[in-house]
């Protein structure tokens, strides 16, 4: 019988509300075969600690300090970055869905219906 081994989703939280980053760091947590790499709370920091981390995967918020988490989300996937990225926003899908995926994002979750299934979303 063959021994599989499974890999780690190694996550990096970029929000600018300390209470979202440990929500979300608390669903990560909860959630078997995911670890949080580390957390951002600027655009600008998102993008260097990508480079830095190599994370699978990186919870974006839209509304960030400096650069927005779409030009955010831009510059990392052009930086040659295998991360997929969830973007998240307080606001509906209908103003930003279409812009997170036109900025490379795998998908657009809101805040409020963010949870383990969204990060089981993100990495099929």
């Amino acid at each position: 019988m063959e021994h599989m081994t499974f890999h780690t989703v190694r996550i990096l939280i970029v929000d600018d509300q300390a209470t979202f980053r440990s929500a979300a760091r608390l669903v990560v947590d909860l959630s078997d075969g995911f670890e949080v790499v580390g957390e951002a709370e600027t655009g600008e920091d998102a993008v260097s600690l990508a480079a830095e981390l190599q994370p699978d995967l990186v919870l974006m918020d839209v509304n960030l300090p400096g650069i927005d988490g779409l030009e955010a989300t831009r510059r990392i996937l052009a930086s040659g970055s295998e991360a997929r990225i969830l973007v998240l926003s307080t606001y509906s899908r209908g103003e930003y869905e279409a812009a997170a995926t036109a900025a490379g994002a795998v998908a657009f979750v809101s805040k409020d219906d963010f949870g383990p299934d969204s990060l089981l979303l993100a990495t099929v």
